[in-house]
């Protein structure tokens, strides 16, 4: 059984960081790659930032320069470090497998960038 657990979400003021951390279970990131993804209110779902199964990242225009993705194969965990974050970064954040591979999706970390 494939399950994601997020975590490190939060109220922060405009300008401020946050990093977020996922343990994922029943599905190594080495394998299927990994991503990061947001949901805000009335919109869609969208890829924030992924690392392919061979190591590549890739980030989402409106966050390049401000958040970095890692992650630990061994552990199978991912972060996400998000500096000068704005208010319209505010959102439910979600990890799970790389773009291709989406699987069921775990509850999330809410994310609230106030102004």
């Amino acid at each position: 059984q494939v399950q994601f657990v997020e975590s490190g979400g939060g109220l922060v003021q405009a300008g401020g960081s946050l990093r977020l951390s996922c343990a994922a279970s029943g599905s190594p990131f080495s394998i299927y790659g990994s991503g990061w993804y947001r949901q805000a209110p009335g919109q869609q779902r969208e890829m924030v930032a992924a690392i392919s199964s061979v190591g590549i990242t890739t980030y989402a225009d409106s966050v390049k320069g401000r958040f970095t993705m890692s992650r630990d194969n061994a552990k199978n965990t991912v972060d996400l470090q998000m500096n000068s974050l704005k208010p319209e970064d505010t959102a439910v954040y979600y990890c799970n497998r790389g773009p291709a591979h989406i699987v069921s999706w775990g509850q999330g970390t809410q994310v609230t960038v106030s102004s």
